[in-house]
């Protein structure tokens, strides 16, 4: 492939049970805004996004929680611009009363620049918010696998 016709993520879908309560989490974890939303019975949704951009969709259409060992989703990585935001958006998190996968930031594996705080959402779905530099000296839950890959 060039370039020019390269793939990139253009938004993430995410099936919820209530679209209240995960709109006001997302919102307030990742700061988004609301850029359109449907209210008609039986099809609730919610567009997220940044300076006009979408970046996440909230679909009310689940009826349960998120489950780690069916196929599908693994989990959901934001990247932050540093360290020092990782660590607000986990001082929120924890305000929230979030579930943490790991206690603190940690990094994604031993030796690496790169780290942050696992997490998950109310329905339980397995989120990342992360930064590529700045967690040298964090520790790594496991020295068998990528941190991201078993929480």
């Amino acid at each position: 492939m060039t370039a020019s016709t390269t793939l990139r993520t253009g938004h993430i879908g995410i099936n919820v049970t209530d679209i209240e309560r995960s709109l006001a989490f997302y919102r307030d974890v990742l700061a988004l805004d609301v850029l359109a939303e449907g209210k008609e019975e039986g099809q609730r949704y919610v567009f997220l996004g940044q300076d006009g951009r979408l970046t996440l969709t909230l679909w009310q259409q689940a009826d349960g929680s998120y489950a780690p060992g069916l196929a599908g989703l693994h989990h959901l990585a934001f990247e932050a611009v540093s360290i020092e935001r990782v660590r607000a958006a986990e001082t929120r998190l924890k305000e929230l009363g979030a579930t943490f996968a790991h206690e603190g930031v940690v990094a994604h594996r031993e030796g690496s620049a790169s780290g942050g705080i696992f997490f998950h959402d109310p329905d339980g779905t397995r989120l990342e918010i992360y930064a590529p530099t700045g967690a040298e000296t964090a520790e790594a839950p496991s020295s068998a696998a990528p941190t991201c890959g078993f929480f």
